[in-house]
């Protein structure tokens, strides 16, 4: 087997580590989700976007609505994944990631070279399609790693989409972090690391990542074998909680202290130090997934026995059932509809879907009342708090907080982005087993509490917006593993990769409306007023309450008005909800259980029957 055993171990001394136990850890389903752990916390570089964007600014001399722009194709390169979920349909999931890291090598490393002056200084629409591409990675990222999680765990998503989810989360702080180590405090290498530093680890591993077969159940009938068990998805998440304790220390002792270089790379090696430790749990899994193999080889295998006269009846009964099959086959050969009938088909099945929880066809579930409403009430939420974090360095900058402060703004809201999605994911999935909470009614009481953060910010409160990074970054992250979360229930995982990305689609609309047309139109507007009426070749910069005043408080109201179109799915989807929705996975995989059972039953029926027959000829021969 996995564990070579040498002499003394056989006497009780326990199993030796071998080469093949490593194998079956590089190829086991937990070390899939270390990697993409590993993925996903270096695929969030859209969420630092308000670090380097006074770099953007300054050194292409932008005003402040055409950085709004390009943080709007950022924002869609980001969420339009549906390419690559409609490539994850029909390739592994090695292809997605392989794109992905050549996509945000390209992207970055262009923004890059523009804003260093190593080229000469591109048009805004040439710089819009290099930061819509390299965003357009994070998409083939997730789909590559997060939907074949799912995937691999659909009686967790809920756990697993909090989760890897987490980690996108946490990226942006942990780029902080490290680029301050590698390159020091420069905004413009930060734009490097970005480049470079996703794409090595996708590649690193990209043949890691794959679909595996749902496990069995043990012999012995355990539903919670060490392949599929919840436990080890909490050891990462008590990992990544220390992760995010450990960066947050790092942000306030980095705030009152000057680190050196050398320090920054000392807190740096202990980062990754901590990013490394699932590792471990990887291991254990392995180890307890071995010990069962193990102990299921010991048992004795059960047979079953049946009376002869069941068998023979079972027996009779096999040729009428066979014929009767064939009879049906034969009519429906000749039932089969006709292919210039194939299009009025489809569109009629459009528009009748199965039940909630099935499996919907694409179409099926974009032109779903369900959808819509989710796709509504996501524009409005998500739109509004990306607004608030990508705009956090000009807020900052207005309110008169110190460029120090605004970098701890930003990595606030990366670790409470995380928080969001961690808690989001957990408690919606145990509030949903334990007391059916449906996740729909989580999402509306999200969006609720993101608007206390936008009035926080709307009103300019003194030394608020540390709080308000805390509620918006907690909010944001929080509806992400809603939203997903809904999709798979809802319109089940059959075409998952598509979905998944078309329900990311909203968040790019919405921040355009919010974000460009709002937020940095009325940014311009007030910044002209303070400069004698025009920004033409001068500075473009505003400063005070008002700058922002009116675009968040239009923000709010949109936000509540998302609460109010999500209390629609909340009551569509109530009697949902209430039942089992996970019901289905259990009961496909007993059903597979049994299937060797079947087989090995029929064979002795054969066998019996055969024998009876061998009998019956004998006893005729004596009597001739």
């Amino acid at each position: 087997m996995v564990f070579a055993s040498s002499a003394g171990a056989g006497a009780g001394g326990g199993p030796v580590l071998t080469a093949r136990f490593a194998l079956q850890v590089v190829l086991g389903r937990w070390f899939m989700v270390f990697a993409c752990l590993l993925i996903l916390s270096a695929s969030g570089a859209t969420y630092i976007f308000s670090i380097y964007s006074k770099v953007l600014k300054s050194s292409l001399g932008y005003d402040q609505r055409t950085l709004n722009t390009l943080s709007f194709f950022k924002d869609l390169g980001a969420n339009v994944g549906v390419i690559s979920g409609l490539i994850n349909e029909v390739t592994p999931p090695w292809v997605v990631l392989a794109m992905g890291a050549v996509m945000n090598l390209a992207g970055y490393l262009m923004i890059y070279l523009a804003i260093d002056g190593r080229t000469a200084r591109p048009p805004v629409w040439l710089m819009c399609i290099y930061i819509c591409v390299g965003a357009n990675s994070q998409s083939f990222a997730n789909t590559g790693a997060l939907v074949t999680c799912v995937k691999n765990f659909p009686e967790s998503r809920g756990i697993v989409l909090g989760l890897l989810k987490g980690f996108v989360g946490l990226s942006g702080a942990i780029f902080t972090q490290l680029y301050l180590a590698i390159y020091g405090d420069d905004a413009k290498s930060l734009v490097l690391l970005i480049a470079w530093l996703p794409a090595a680890i996708s590649i690193l591993f990209v043949h890691t990542v794959r679909i595996m077969p749902y496990p069995r159940p043990s012999r012995r009938g355990s539903a919670s074998s060490a392949a599929t068990s919840n436990d080890a998805f909490f050891c990462f998440l008590y990992i990544s909680i220390a992760l995010a304790m450990y960066l947050l220390v790092m942000i306030v002792v980095q705030k009152q202290v000057n680190f050196s270089h050398a320090a920054y790379a000392v807190s740096a090696a202990a980062l990754l130090l901590v990013l490394f430790l699932p590792l471990a749990v990887v291991v254990k899994q392995e180890y307890k997934i071995q010990k069962e193999l193990e102990e299921s080889l010991r048992e004795p295998p059960m047979v079953t026995v049946e009376k002869p006269v069941a068998a023979m009846q079972m027996a009779a009964a096999e040729p009428s059932q066979s014929t009767t099959s064939e009879t049906e086959a034969e009519v429906s050969k000749h039932q089969q509809p006709r292919k210039s009938s194939c299009l009025g088909s489809c569109l009629k099945h459009m528009f009748n879907p199965p039940a909630q929880g099935e499996d919907y066809t694409i179409l099926q579930a974009l032109v779903s009342v369900d959808m819509l409403v989710l796709f509504l009430a996501t524009i409005c939420g998500v739109g509004g708090t990306l607004t608030a974090i990508d705009n956090m360095g000009q807020i900052g900058q207005s309110l008169g907080y110190p460029a120090k402060s605004i970098n701890t703004f930003v990595s606030l809201i990366s670790i409470w982005n995380y928080a969001g999605r961690v808690t989001a994911g957990f408690a919606s999935e145990i509030f949903l087993s334990r007391y059916k909470f449906p996740r729909p009614l989580m999402l509306t009481l999200v969006h609720l509490l993101s608007c206390v953060g936008h009035l926080l910010i709307a009103f300019g409160v003194p030394q608020s917006l540390y709080a308000a990074s805390v509620v918006i970054g907690f909010c944001f992250g929080a509806q992400w593993p809603l939203l997903f979360a809904i999709i798979s229930e809802v319109f089940g995982l059959k075409y998952y990769s598509t979905l998944y990305n078309f329900g990311s689609v909203a968040s790019p609309i919405g921040a355009y409306v919010l974000n460009v047309r709002v937020a940095g139109y009325l940014y311009d507007v007030e910044a002209a007023k303070q400069h004698g009426g025009s920004l033409a070749g001068g500075d473009k910069t505003c400063i005070g309450v008002q700058c922002f005043r009116k675009s968040f408080l239009i923000i709010t109201a949109a936000t509540v008005a998302g609460a109010l179109v999500s209390l629609v799915l909340v009551w569509r989807t109530r009697n949902f909800y209430k039942g089992d929705i996970y019901a289905k996975f259990r009961d496909n995989t007993a059903a597979e259980e049994e299937l060797p059972a079947a087989d090995s039953s029929s064979a002795e029926r054969q066998k019996l029957k055969g024998g009876d027959e061998t009998e019956s000829t004998a006893v005729n021969g004596r009597k001739g």
